[in-house]
């Protein structure tokens, strides 16, 4: 029986190298935003001496988005290879990010609860840049679509906010009840 239960502890340890298949999935998203990025930045080179001050502004906070959402990428393949699948051997690299190896599934879901508000925060921006003239309606009946879009928008994203805290105040509690079980056990 005891043979019996160490290989299936074995084959269920072993089967954390089913995840490497996304995270390798997620390196290629990555090369694929690279390509729009890319599209995007010499779309917009030969009409830059065209554009308005506020198509300018739209264009590079795309660039701008687009970039965070590649870092946030980069942090989940880290972070998520690192903490279910194996360490990831750098041998003492010197281009080592400082975080890495350092966040836990714990700091891993408040940066990526973070680095979604920023993404939202850049989608909030370029609507306002974007927004030729905001209704002053006081009834939401007579609303326009793009006043609705925007409002959408706001209430996304502050909801997205509270999220985060929400999240991060979760982990400082668990994290005093943590040092609160290890202070009693010492004491």
């Amino acid at each position: 029986m005891k043979r019996t239960e160490h290989a299936l502890e074995v084959i269920i340890f072993n089967s954390r190298w089913l995840l490497a298949p996304f995270y390798l999935g997620l390196v290629i998203s990555i090369a694929l935003l690279l390509v729009k990025f890319g599209q995007d930045f010499f779309h917009m080179l030969p009409t830059i001496f065209t554009m308005s001050e506020s198509e300018v502004i739209l264009a590079i906070l795309t660039l701008v988005d687009m970039s965070l959402v590649a870092n946030l990428l980069i942090i989940i393949i880290f972070s998520g290879y690192e903490n279910f699948v194996s360490k990831i051997d750098t041998a003492g690299h010197e281009d080592r990010p400082d975080w890495m190896g350092k966040v836990d599934f714990s700091g891993l879901k408040v940066k990526l609860i973070a680095s979604i508000v920023a993404i939202s925060a850049i989608e909030l921006l370029k609507a306002f840049v974007n927004v030729s003239n905001i209704g002053v309606a006081s009834d939401v009946a007579t609303w326009t679509v793009a006043d609705k879009q925007l409002a959408w928008k706001v209430g996304i994203h502050f909801v997205l906010i509270v999220s985060g805290v929400l999240f991060a105040v979760m982990d400082r509690v668990a994290e005093g009840t943590k040092t609160h079980h290890t202070d009693k056990k010492h004491g």
